[in-house]
């Protein structure tokens, strides 16, 4: 598809922008959770990218280093004690996603597309399976965000993938970046430790503990 190749074109000359532009912003994140916890700065976890490849998505580190691990954050109990302070602020400004604009110049992402799963949700994976999601590159931000983000049930995240897939095009990029930070504006649909608001399906006991997806 020709319009993936540009995709690609336009996702390394942002990326790069972008590092440019922000690497003060980056320093000032890093200097602010060095001092606010112990511990690394950046947060891996391993996702699943196109075509159901497995990648390492990174984050700036939002949760302290004691937190249970191979838990999921909404089995966590009150998920909220585990968050550090600047983690909370990151959360909800969504500047805890930035690093993943490293992902995206190195190709195992796009600005847009949508949100990767984690390799172990096997729900989610099998329901974008069944609408063609899968097939296109995994993105920072997408239509799913923009349209109930932490608060959509799996399914009807999927079939919002499916539908992203179905019409990518610089149309549909468009509304999803310029969607993406009114949905930033108004913290729409995020919440704290969950992956699905109405309904939670049983995840395997390693489920990795961090983000909500």
């Amino acid at each position: 598809m020709v319009y993936l190749k540009i995709k690609r074109l336009m996702d390394i000359i942002l990326s790069a922008v972008g590092l440019i532009l922000l690497s003060l912003v980056f320093l000032v994140i890093i200097i602010a959770i060095k001092l606010d916890s112990p511990g690394p700065v950046l947060f891996k976890q391993k996702r699943v990218g196109l075509r159901k490849s497995h990648f390492n998505i990174l984050k700036f580190r939002t949760m302290r280093i004691d937190t249970p691990k191979d838990t999921p954050t909404h089995l966590l109990g009150n998920a909220d004690q585990w968050i550090t302070k600047v983690g909370k602020f990151l959360r909800k400004t969504s500047l805890d996603e930035l690093p993943q604009i490293i992902n995206i110049f190195k190709g195992e992402m796009s600005i847009i597309g949508p949100r990767p799963a984690l390799w172990n949700q096997y729900d989610l994976i099998e329901e974008r399976d069944m609408y063609g999601a899968n097939h296109v590159p995994a993105g920072l931000t997408g239509w799913a965000q923009i349209n109930g983000r932490d608060e959509l049930e799996i399914d009807v995240k999927a079939k919002l993938d499916g539908e992203y897939a179905e019409k990518i095009g610089l149309v549909m990029d468009t509304k999803c970046f310029l969607g993406t930070f009114l949905s930033i504006v108004k913290s729409d649909g995020v919440v704290e430790g969950g992956t699905g608001k109405t309904r939670q399906k049983a995840y395997p006991s390693n489920y990795k503990v961090e983000e909500s997806v």
